[in-house]
């Protein structure tokens, strides 16, 4: 989901930052450039780092700005199909839960969190489950799965989830089922 990216480029400085390090004024300038950005390729930039900026820089004629080749590391969040997440569910609404996943929100759909039906209550606000009476709200930690991921113009990365696969669901959920399991292997010797 994370991972480090090492890029070569070219930085331009402005005038205006010529006062200040070379190395401060290239990661400002990259940090405005790339921090933040998202593209199908690379996913969500998270970070700039490591940067080697040549001293020698290049003039164009007309900009009073120096032109330097940089090396860099970038951290990007980049989920992939079928990758296994965990976050803490900070919106539930009666269409599903959103989930924090660091650098960007998951979504599980009310029809991917499990298989059974499921009520909302706009009071707490939490989502129930009716058969089991199982509830998730605010704050509780889950684990899912991506089977989604796209690239929205002007709104960015979308990162779809289900919970509806073994072990995955509410982190409570899933310690109690694995006790059972291993109750029911011993039992079963």
């Amino acid at each position: 989901m994370y991972r480090i990216i090492h890029v070569k480029d070219i930085v331009r400085i402005p005038p205006d930052m010529f006062e200040i390090p070379l190395e401060d004024a290239a990661w400002k300038m990259l940090r405005q450039q790339y921090e933040g950005i998202s593209t199908r390729e690379l996913g969500i930039v998270v970070a700039v780092f490591n940067i080697n900026v040549s001293e020698e820089g290049r003039i164009i004629p007309g900009d009073g700005a120096t032109y330097h080749d940089v090396e860099f590391d970038m951290l990007v969040f980049n989920p992939f199909l079928r990758e296994v997440v965990e976050g803490e569910v900070n919106g539930v609404r009666g269409h599903g839960l959103f989930v924090d996943l660091g650098a960007v929100d998951g979504f599980i759909h009310i029809s991917q969190i499990a298989d059974e039906q499921i009520e909302y209550d706009p009071t707490r606000p939490a989502l129930i489950l009716t058969e089991t009476r199982r509830l998730i709200e605010m704050g509780d930690r889950v684990r899912a799965r991506v089977y989604n991921v796209s690239l929205l113009p002007g709104k960015g990365l979308r990162v779809q989830l289900t919970m509806r696969q073994p072990y995955m669901g509410k982190l409570e959920w899933i310690e109690k089922l694995k006790k059972e399991v291993t109750r029911a292997k011993k039992g079963g010797s």
